[in-house]
């Protein structure tokens, strides 16, 4: 039996995708499971359209997120700092942050390096969650239940960036975008994982000729052509 066109042809390409996918599968049944009993209980409360809305608003909420902490934080040699309050923090980030994403950027197909586990956003979710409770149902809970099941979306779909092949056209897309991230050429810009659309807003997209590389020149229609032909352009 032939192997499906979208998997990776090497075998040491898909050792390494099973074993980002071992560390995937926790991270999906936890936060999915959360994110499923959320928004249940958010439909069948009195607000069901206000439950769905902030659902859905944890997708623009959760691009925002990771395109900073990308841009800001693991692209960031922390130094240890001298003051108090900071150098607990800085040592952290130099003993997990730094080998963690930069080795990543060494060795992208090593499937320890692809995604986090389920232990790196505990802590913050321990603590978001009783937060979230201060608030109405509708609301805070439901926006931070929308947050983690994007979170979710978004590792899948870095996984398969480094790994699959899938022809859909989104997908191609921003495969060839991230890869090209992971170039000594493109590491300080495209920080977008999932998309673009933060790196439009923070002027951090690619340069020009670059997209044109990658994805070609945007097709001219013929109106438009007649009308550049015309104004002599």
């Amino acid at each position: 039996m032939s192997r499906p066109s979208f998997l990776p042809h090497s075998p040491y390409k898909r050792e390494q995708a099973a074993i980002s996918r071992g560390t995937l599968y926790p991270v999906t049944i936890f936060y999915t499971a959360y994110a499923a009993i959320l928004l249940t209980i958010g439909l069948r409360s009195v607000h069901p359209f206000r439950s769905l809305a902030f659902f859905l608003f944890g997708i623009p909420v959760w691009t925002m997120v990771e395109y900073f902490s990308h841009r800001f934080v693991f692209h960031r040699h922390w130094k240890v700092s001298n003051r108090k309050y900071k150098k607990y923090f800085t040592y952290l980030s130099n003993k997990y942050l730094d080998p963690t994403h930069f080795g990543h950027h060494e060795r992208p197909f090593d499937g320890t390096h692809i995604n986090g586990r389920l232990k790196d956003l505990m802590p913050i979710f321990v603590v978001a969650v009783p937060v979230s409770l201060l608030f109405p149902l509708y609301s805070a809970p439901m926006l931070l239940a929308g947050v983690v099941q994007f979170y979710v979306a978004e590792e899948w779909i870095h996984h398969c960036e480094h790994f699959y092949n899938f022809r859909n056209r989104y997908f191609r897309h921003i495969k060839k975008y991230h890869l090209y991230h992971h170039t000594s050429k493109g590491m300080h810009r495209g920080y977008g994982i999932t998309n673009s659309f933060w790196d439009v807003i923070c002027a951090s997209r690619f340069p020009k000729p670059v997209r044109e590389h990658l994805f070609g020149r945007p097709k001219v229609s013929a109106r438009s052509s007649q009308t550049r032909i015309e104004s002599g352009v």
